[in-house]
């Protein structure tokens, strides 16, 4: 006991030294004036004990003394805590701080928080200061904006804007939205180009190729006359024709796919006597006569072969010309000069009387590039109307819609519906060059699928 006791007497004295206001002789005293004000929890006895030495705190603290004394001598004194809890809870009765079943800590622990808080207002001392401000300029005649605002449209009331009725809207006249001259464009006549870029009021130019349309078929095309639900005959057949010839074609190709996946028959299939005979093709030919005795020997030189046997004229030019000979050379090169000046000359005259056989060569060949640009010409106009090949995969026409003879109906009740707008849709843009041809996306698992059998079905088996 006596240890406890000096430890509460340090303690407290230490406590007294703090608050005293001198600096303590230890290394880590700390400046009283510097040290930070601690904050504790207000819901916490610390806290009551802490805001009781507040002013607030003892106003508080007052009030609830005078609250028990009361109490102890009438035995109730609900009517002096509804009185406080009426300014503190703002407007908020009784029942709810008291008469919900708490006791009489909690009550009170509610009571100076509900206290606490309605003194506490946020901005408070920017508000205060905003008022003070006001009241100065109010007292030199100058009002706030939302003030002056709502005293002049009090003073010059906006104009009620009529509503257009519908006899306003037919009367009104109509105009081409696209055509230069609409109303829309008159105030933008005049402008300078530049402020118009500048201030987004003109259009970007569009390049040509933007206007011209990717490929010429219609967006829309028209279904042949047998594909109606009450077709003629002629037209009926007409169509069954050609869904018959694209069947046709279809089944060709893979027949002919078939012949060439298709096994070899057990005559031409390959036997260990024709795989040997293939792989030494070529190599006894190549072989034939190598090593034969008396193939190289006995071979005399060629005439015209220089390395071996080199020719006197070879070995002439060699040796160093004379002053006769280099002058006989120069005349020879003049003399050939001028006989092929003599040539061409004679040439150009003779090719006076080729006139007419020039001309009909040109014409010729006039013709012809003639010929070959209407062919290009058609053969482009030819694949204007189909689809182009933008990617890896090939366009692919969709099937016929056709009904046979025996699915025809005399009543549209009864008839079947026969493709779907939305397929149609797609490969008219595919058709029309404006997407590409595609296909399903393939699922692939990124794991093996796991079989596994229940013990309970294998204890039935």
């Amino acid at each position: 006991m006596a240890v406890g006791g000096k430890g509460g007497s340090r303690k407290h004295s230490s406590k007294s030294d703090a608050d005293s206001g001198f600096l303590g002789l230890r290394p880590t005293s700390v400046d009283p004036a510097l040290r930070r004000r601690r904050r504790g929890p207000r819901n916490k006895k610390r806290g009551w004990r802490r805001l009781a030495q507040e002013p607030l705190g003892l106003e508080v603290d007052q009030f609830l003394e005078d609250v028990r004394l009361q109490e102890r001598t009438s035995g109730y004194g609900g009517r002096d805590f509804r009185e406080l809890g009426q300014p503190l809870s703002g407007g908020l009765g009784w029942r709810q701080t008291w008469g919900e079943g708490f006791s009489e800590e909690e009550a009170e622990r509610r009571l100076l928080e509900r206290a606490v808080l309605a003194h506490q207002v946020p901005n408070a001392k920017k508000l205060r200061r905003k008022e003070q401000l006001w009241e100065k300029l109010a007292k030199q005649g100058e009002l706030p904006r939302e003030v002056r605002r709502a005293q002049a449209r009090l003073l010059n009331p906006p104009a009620v804007k009529a509503k257009p009725s519908p006899q306003d809207t037919v009367e009104r006249p109509f105009y081409d939205l696209w055509a230069p001259d609409n109303p829309l464009d008159r105030p933008l006549v005049g402008q300078d180009e530049f402020f118009l870029e500048q201030t987004k009021k003109k259009g970007v130019k569009r390049p040509p190729r933007l206007h011209t349309k990717p490929s010429r078929v219609p967006a829309v095309e028209v279904v042949p006359a047998g594909a109606s639900y009450n077709p003629s005959f002629e037209d009926h057949q007409t169509l069954l024709s050609a869904a018959h010839e694209v069947e046709l074609q279809r089944q060709k190709e893979a027949e002919k796919l078939e012949r060439q996946l298709a096994l070899p028959a057990a005559e031409q299939a390959a036997t260990q006597e024709s795989t040997f005979q293939e792989l030494c093709e070529g190599l006894l030919e190549e072989s034939d006569g190598e090593g034969e005795p008396g193939q190289g020997q006995g071979k005399e030189p060629e005439a015209g072969d220089a390395d071996v046997c080199p020719t006197p004229a070879r070995l002439a030019a060699t040796e160093k010309k004379t002053e006769q000979q280099r002058r006989r050379e120069k005349a020879a090169r003049r003399l050939r000069a001028q006989q092929a000046v003599l040539r061409a000359a004679r040439l150009r005259h003779q090719e006076l009387f080729r006139l007419r056989g020039i001309k009909a060569q040109v014409a010729l060949r006039l013709a012809e590039l003639a010929r070959r640009r209407r062919q290009r010409q058609a053969r482009r106009e030819a694949e204007a109307d189909k689809p182009r090949r933008l990617g890896r995969l090939k366009y692919q026409a969709p099937d016929i819609d056709v009904q046979l003879s025996s699915e025809l109906t005399d009543s549209l009740r009864t008839l079947k519906p026969e493709g779907n707008i939305l397929r149609d849709r797609f490969k008219s843009f595919q058709r029309r060059n404006m997407i590409e041809p595609r296909e399903r996306a393939k699922f692939k698992r990124k794991y093996k699928v796991k079989l596994v059998e229940k013990r309970a079905f294998r204890e039935i088996q």
